[in-house]
């Protein structure tokens, strides 16, 4: 690794310790100021809000810098929230303001971003790779994703019961 390459990936890693303080979608300094974003966003507009940061991130067929993974990341977590088995948003970072009912076709776009932000050319799965707590953050967005898309039961064959 050249010197050039070294302080390129120092200053990644100082870049998601310095903004980052935790794993959670609202544990940075770009989701937060999301939260205040969307809280500053009239009602009637906050769905729209969450709806652009999602496409935005799926349309993006280049290199997806970490602020635009962040801030999918937190939109996505709003909609989970929503879901049987979400967790609330319940960290002081999180949005104030009280945000309305996500329409269901959120949903599936919410899953398309986060298959977007873990994808190879996503800065912030990078970052987080190139860190200890990678693989917790990983596991955080594989949880999200199973509140959005549930893997179907198994269910017993009653045809072949005797």
């Amino acid at each position: 690794m050249s010197v050039a390459d070294a302080m390129i990936t120092a200053l990644r890693r100082e870049e998601i310790t310095m903004g980052t303080w935790d794993i959670g979608p609202f544990e940075n300094d770009t989701a937060a100021d999301f939260a205040y974003t969307l809280d500053e966003t009239p009602k009637d507009k906050r769905e729209g809000l969450v709806r652009a940061t999602l496409i935005r991130t799926i349309r993006n067929r280049g290199y997806l810098e970490s602020p635009e993974g962040a801030e999918a990341v937190a939109a996505v977590a709003l909609i989970a929230a929503q879901c049987p088995g979400g967790e609330p948003v319940s960290t002081s970072y999180g949005p104030d303001e009280v945000l309305p009912i996500f329409a269901d076709d959120l949903q599936p776009l919410a899953v398309e971003a986060l298959d977007r932000v873990v994808a190879e050319a996503s800065e912030l799965a990078e970052l987080w790779d190139e860190t200890p707590d990678g693989p917790r953050w990983r596991q955080s967005i594989s949880s999200l994703r199973a509140v959005l898309a549930p893997e179907p039961e198994l269910q017993e064959d009653s045809l072949f019961a005797l």
